[in-house]
């Protein structure tokens, strides 16, 4: 069984359901409300363990009701929760708006994940026994910096998901195996718009680059390879808060079998098409079972790594 680490936020999302997002100064009347466990680490480990990973979490929550909650909900997954500590405070919380094309806007307070500014004891040691280091930005920068030595330092694939969007110190991308942006975070670390011209040159700084399309697919990108865009399966999409934590997730189990690149964006595709169909972040995400009965796997998996050419899927 593969084994996978996260360093990571966790956080209770606030989630609003709207016809249409308000404009600033403008209010609306929203259809309902809902708390539900989410945070970019806690989703990514919940999507690994429900792919069929053996997970471990490692990072904070507060002394509050949603400490508990988040806590639990991780253990229902399956995550190990042994190195998410309990700190004095408020827990991470995520303000999130979805309208009716399941399309969002999220504000994110960081509550207890700002406590998380290195490893404990403990934490190197449980990086150096998994396959893979899931990181994500939702943590003080120091603590990613930590994690991402202690993973390079025992030979651990490091996955990094540059979210929310930032200048990266030349350390961390040296340190990463394997970047997973966006195509907003891929303009936003690049300056550049088109997807390709953003691959290439990430690939000045990390090894391998997998560009999130949302709909249209992804673009895999490494050094002394062509590019690859693999596309997305057809899903009709009314929440898509947590499709690309599902999708780095699937992607790292599928990358930890061994699977080739292409197989394994292919059903990490999968996993995330599911979960966009559903509402909610953690609640939103298949197992293992539900991404493999959805799976296919065409004779022909690569298409033209032109966003020209993509075909549009709702």
């Amino acid at each position: 069984m593969t084994a996978i680490a996260v360093l990571g936020s966790t956080n209770m999302d606030l989630v609003a359901y709207v016809p249409k997002a308000p404009r600033l100064g403008e209010t609306v009347t929203g259809r309902a409300f809902r708390t539900v466990p989410g945070g970019k680490g806690a989703n990514q480990a919940v999507a690994a363990a429900r792919a069929g990973a053996e997970v471990v979490m490692i990072g904070a929550v507060g002394a509050d009701e949603f400490g508990v909650r988040l806590r639990s909900a991780l253990a229902a997954a399956g995550v190990e929760t042994a190195a998410l500590r309990t700190v004095e405070g408020a827990s991470g919380t995520a303000h999130i708006t979805v309208d009716d094309e399941g399309g969002n806007s999220i504000i994110v307070i960081p509550g207890a994940n700002a406590r998380v500014t290195g490893l404990e004891p403990g934490d190197e040691s449980r990086i150096a026994a998994a396959d893979c280091l899931l990181l994500q930005l939702e943590l003080p920068l120091e603590a990613v910096l930590a994690g991402a030595r202690a993973a390079r330092a025992h030979g651990v694939r490091t996955v990094l998901t540059p979210a929310p969007a930032g200048p990266l110190p030349a350390e961390l991308l040296a340190t990463t195996d394997l970047l997973v942006p966006n195509e907003l975070e891929a303009a936003a670390l690049t300056g550049l718009t088109d997807v390709r011209q953003a691959a290439a040159a990430l690939l000045q700084d990390v090894p391998e680059v997998v560009v999130t399309l949302g709909a249209a697919g992804a673009l895999y990108a490494a050094r002394g390879r062509e590019p690859l865009l693999v596309a997305a399966p057809r899903a009709r999409a009314v929440d898509t808060t947590a499709a690309g934590d599902t999708f780095v997730g699937a992607l790292a189990v599928a990358l930890g079998e061994g699977r080739p690149v292409p197989e394994a964006l292919r059903w990490a595709s999968a996993a995330a098409a599911l979960s966009v169909q559903r509402r909610g972040a953690q609640d939103s995400m298949p197992t293992r079972a539900e991404t493999d009965a959805a799976f296919k796997d065409p004779a022909d998996p690569s298409a033209p790594a032109d966003p020209a050419q993509r075909e549009a899927r709702a």
